[in-house]
C-alpha cells in the first residue's frame, strides 16, 4: 500500500477548505436563524420537554439543509457573486471548487438529511418535499420578486411546522402562528442583512427588500418588527405561556426599537452585519421565553 506523500496531503487541505467555505462552516448564523424557529415549535409543542431524539434530529436536520441551502444559493448566483465585494471569493467564484463538486456535495447533504426522516412520523414525511421545494426556490427570488425575504421566511419557517407535526402528528393554530412570526422575522433580518449589498445589487439588477424600502428601511423593518410581535403573543396567548415569555418579548421591542433608530440614518455594511448577528440573541431570548413560560 502507497502512503500519501506529504505533497498531496498539502493539496488535499485546500481542498477541504474550499467545501467549508462553501457551507459557510465557520459562519453558523444561518444555521441558527434556521434552527430558533424549529426549536420555538418543538419547545412549544412539546410544552416544555421536548424529547432528545426529536432535538438531535432537528438540530442535525437545520445544519444538513442550511449548508444545502446555500450550495443552492452558489450555484444558482455564480454569475451574480463575481460582481459583488462580498461574495466575489466564494469557492465557485473563484474557482477552488467546480460546480459538480458543488452538486456532489449537495447531494450527499440532502440524502443525509433525508435519512433523518426515517425516525419521524408520516405526517413529518408528508411536509418535508416542500422543504426541498423552497430551499431550491429561494435563490431563485431574488430575480422577479421584489421581497425574496418572504420565501426565506417561508423555507425557514417550514422547519417549525415540521417540528410541531413531529411532535403533535397535527398541525395546530399554535404552528402557523409561529410560522407567520419566522416569516415576519426573516423579512427584518434578511433587509437588515441586504443593506450590505445595496449598492452592488442595484447595479446587478437584482431585487430585495433593501432596495425596495430604500430610505424608508427603518419603517418597513419596524413595521415587520410589530407584526412578528404581534404573531408571538397571540401564540403566546393561545397557549397560555407565562409572564417570562411576556417579559422576553418586552426585551425584543426594545433591541429592535434600538436597531430601526440606528436604520433611519446610513449604515455601513459593517454595521448592518453586526445587527443582522444580533438577531440571534433574539431567536435566543424567545426559546427562552417559551422554555419558562409553559
Amino acid at each position: 500500500m502507497t502512503a500519501f506523500s506529504p505533497s498531496e496531503s498539502s493539496e488535499s487541505t485546500p481542498r477541504l477548505l474550499a467545501f467549508a467555505n462553501l457551507i459557510r462552516l465557520f459562519n453558523q448564523t444561518g444555521t441558527l436563524l434556521l434552527l430558533f424557529p424549529t426549536l420555538w415549535s418543538l419547545v412549544l409543542a412539546s410544552q416544555g420537554l421536548p424529547s432528545l431524539k426529536l432535538l438531535i434530529i432537528f438540530v442535525i436536520g437545520s445544519f444538513l439543509m442550511r449548508s444545502a441551502g446555500v450550495i443552492m444559493n452558489d450555484l444558482a448566483d455564480r454569475s451574480y457573486d463575481g460582481r459583488v465585494e462580498r461574495t466575489r471569493h466564494r469557492p465557485l467564484v473563484s474557482g477552488q471548487l467546480r460546480p459538480k463538486h458543488a452538486m456532489g456535495f449537495l447531494l450527499i447533504l440532502l440524502f443525509s438529511a433525508t435519512g433523518l426522516l426515517w425516525f419521524l412520523n408520516p405526517l413529518t414525511w408528508a411536509l418535508s418535499p416542500i422543504a426541498l421545494f423552497l430551499a431550491g426556490l429561494y435563490p431563485f427570488c431574488k430575480r422577479f420578486l421584489h421581497i425574496p425575504q418572504l420565501i426565506l421566511g417561508v423555507a425557514f419557517g417550514w422547519g417549525g411546522v415540521m417540528a410541531w407535526a413531529a411532535v403533535r402528528n397535527e398541525l395546530e393554530p399554535g404552528t402557523w402562528l409561529l410560522f407567520a412570526a419566522t416569516i415576519c422575522w426573516a423579512i427584518v433580518y434578511d433587509t437588515i442583512y441586504a443593506v450590505q449589498d445595496r449598492e452592488d445589487d442595484k447595479k446587478i439588477g437584482v431585487k430585495s427588500s433593501a432596495i425596495l424600502f430604500g430610505s424608508y428601511t427603518w419603517l418597513g423593518v419596524g413595521f415587520a418588527t410589530c407584526s412578528m410581535l404581534f404573531f408571538l403573543s397571540v401564540a403566546g396567548k393561545i397557549s397560555n405561556l407565562g409572564a417570562e415569555y411576556s417579559v422576553g418579548l418586552i426585551l425584543i421591542a426594545l433591541l429592535m426599537a434600538y436597531q430601526i433608530v440606528l436604520l433611519r440614518s446610513e449604515i455601513t455594511s459593517q454595521r448592518a452585519f453586526m445587527l443582522f448577528k444580533q438577531h440571534c440573541w433574539i431567536g435566543a431570548i424567545v426559546l427562552v421565553g417559551i422554555f419558562l413560560g409553559t
